[in-house]
């Protein structure tokens, strides 16, 4: 069906043709040297280009939702082969500027050092954003980034997570940073430590960091069974 708007750059009244359709969007957590980041996409066509956003599109009528957010995430960044969870679905009447949009939304926790990141099909530039330098998103983006925040900040307290964001071996130090990224807070060290020990979910290894300038700190990595089992029962954790 066909809508008058307002040209902001010409301040004309235009027609255009509104659209009733869904829609994918993409929230991609990494954590890179102390910050946790999250991916974005910056638009090479449409009404929005050169602006930046979650990574999403359409989804075509021959396709399920799960089956449009992998592929859309693999065509706009070259993401591919991760786990996609599905978060909920945003529908507020005038969140697209042309019609009534839906847009369901994922979430996914990846190692970065794991993928290369590339640019593609309709996205000019795709790069990771520090979770406090995020700029103004397109359309409700910053919105279900923040709700995908707040449902990881909720996940962290009842299940684990680091074996997704991690690299293999890790310091102590590198996982309170990563709690302290998600939930925004600055923890006490010495409780954090006992807290975490306590429910053995860390093997200590018999290694210490490398090539660092101070000294050098004890490497764990998750038991994987107990994070498994962790992951399916869950636990109440507060700091």
């Amino acid at each position: 069906m066909l809508k008058k708007f307002i040209d902001k750059e010409s301040g004309k009244v235009v027609e255009r043709t509104v659209i009733n359709a869904i829609t994918i969007d993409c929230v991609v957590f990494g954590f890179d040297e102390g910050s946790l980041e999250v991916l974005l996409v910056q638009h090479g066509e449409g009404i929005r280009k050169g602006e930046w956003g979650l990574p999403g599109g359409w989804i075509k009528e021959t396709e399920s939702t799960d089956a449009a957010a992998h592929r859309i995430l693999a065509e706009l960044t070259g993401l591919d082969d991760i786990y996609l969870e599905q978060l909920k679905a945003f529908g507020e009447p005038d969140r697209f500027p042309l019609g009534r949009v839906i847009t369901i939304g994922y979430n996914a926790l990846i190692k970065r050092e794991d993928y290369n990141i590339k640019a593609g099909s309709t996205a000019s530039a795709a790069q990771w954003y520090k979770i406090k330098d995020i700029p103004r998103l397109i359309y409700d983006h910053n919105g279900i980034l923040d709700y995908s925040l707040m449902h990881l900040r909720h996940r962290v307290k009842q299940e684990p997570i680091g074996f997704n964001l991690l690299p293999e071996k890790f310091t102590l130090f590198e996982l309170m940073r990563l709690y302290e990224e998600i939930l925004g807070t600055v923890m006490d060290k010495s409780n954090f430590r006992r807290k975490f020990l306590r429910m053995k979910l860390l093997a200590p290894l018999d290694e210490k960091q490398k090539d660092v300038s101070h000294r050098a700190a004890q490497l764990y990595k998750f038991d994987e069974k107990i994070y498994e089992k962790l992951t399916k029962k869950g636990f109440s954790f507060e700091f």
